[in-house]
């Protein structure tokens, strides 16, 4: 298959139901095994879902992947950054300590998505203060089973509920320091990174769905437009002014095809269609950080715009 945009179009529609996580994850690396780009995964995976959520769930796990490349592919990653007192850099009390020659994390991690499912962690911690006082952050990795790491699930959200939160607790917990600066590297560029990735794989849920209730050419049409632009975009220089901007455009663009196409979900069935309306806020939750990250990429190129928020 040369394009993802024909796999969208031509690939048999899967029937068996996903149960859970551990099922969506079998399917989703049956995509990965089709396709070398992340994205292109995430799409494909996306498509493959049933609901929502498991299109999350292969948008989520791309982006790690995009982020870090050498992660293993058949296993199941969390990062964990958000803390008591939010995910702000400054937030973070997780420290990352080293004693000859051996690194230990510290601390407790508020709300890591997939909870107990997930095998490995990608910890931010701080290393101390910075000369401007700014909390000096570092990437860590970590396997779930190592000594000192303790997880306990959080209650189902009330959209996507299928996927798992938890807090992690890491006591004396042995640490591969990965390269880099811990917000500059990932912190910050897992932010956009994240909002492309679960964008192109709702995006190809959204085809499976146009699809198996028959919805109009010129919608399926327009989900691949949105889809091709999403792909587009400059996936390697995910703290791009250029890039903010235009996957701000992609959203707008998505948000009102969404829009126009509600009274098209009275074709889907009902179960699907329930799901739609109780997940699709999880497409909000990081809305305002969006748009601030928006409002500040135009500011950058156009400093001198009063249009810009």
């Amino acid at each position: 298959m040369d394009s993802v945009l024909d796999f969208l179009l031509t690939e048999p529609l899967a029937t068996t139901p996903l149960d859970d996580v551990g099922a969506a994850w079998t399917r989703h690396r049956v995509a990965a095994n089709r396709f070398g780009k992340p994205v292109d995964v995430a799409i494909a995976g996306g498509f493959g879902a049933d609901r929502l959520g498991f299109a999350f769930l292969s948008g989520y796990q791309e982006a790690l992947r995009t982020l870090i490349p050498d992660l293993p592919a058949d296993e199941l990653v969390a990062l964990c950054a958000t803390e008591a007192g939010g995910g702000h850099p400054s937030a973070i009390r997780t420290t990352l300590t080293e004693e000859l020659g051996r690194y230990q994390l510290n601390g407790t991690k508020s709300f890591a998505t997939l909870g107990m499912l997930a095998q490995r962690l990608v910890v931010i911690a701080s290393v101390g203060t910075a000369e401007d006082g700014r909390n000096r952050l570092r990437a860590t990795m970590v396997d779930v089973g190592d000594p000192g790491v303790h997880v306990t699930n959080l209650p189902a959200t009330p959209f996507a509920p299928e996927i798992p939160h938890a807090t992690v607790t890491l006591t004396d917990v042995a640490a591969l320091v990965l390269p880099g600066d811990g917000y500059l590297d990932y912190l910050k560029p897992f932010r956009t990174i994240e909002d492309i990735h679960v964008l192109a794989a709702t995006l190809g849920w959204l085809v499976r769905v146009a699809r198996a209730s028959a919805w109009p050419r010129a919608v399926l049409e327009q989900l691949l437009t949105v889809l091709a632009a999403v792909r587009g975009l400059d996936i390697d220089a995910p703290s791009s002014p250029g890039v903010h901007i235009a996957l701000g455009g992609a959203f707008e663009y998505f948000r009102r095809l969404s829009a126009e196409s509600d009274s098209l979900w009275e074709s889907v069935d009902s179960v699907t269609r329930q799901r739609w309306e109780r997940d699709r806020p999880l497409l909000a939750v990081a809305g305002r950080v969006r748009d601030q990250r928006l409002a500040t990429a135009w500011r950058s190129v156009l400093p001198g715009d009063d249009q810009v928020a």
